[in-house]
């Protein structure tokens, strides 16, 4: 079993944010590296929050 670092796992899930599909992060910290992660890339996504987490979803440019 291996285990993923969180700064991986959003670096991961920005990935999948550029191949044009939507990501979920389940924790407040893998959030904000996901949105650190996308604003240094100039990437713009919809945040749809929720107590259990967030959705990011790529906006059409």
């Amino acid at each position: 079993m291996k285990i993923m670092s969180r700064r991986q796992l959003a670096k991961e899930k920005v990935k999948t944010i550029q191949s044009g599909y939507s990501a979920y992060a389940e924790t407040k910290e893998v959030s904000e590296l996901i949105k650190k992660e996308l604003h240094s890339l100039g990437i713009e996504v919809e945040e749809d929050r929720c107590s259990l987490g967030s959705w990011f979803i790529p906006t059409k440019a």
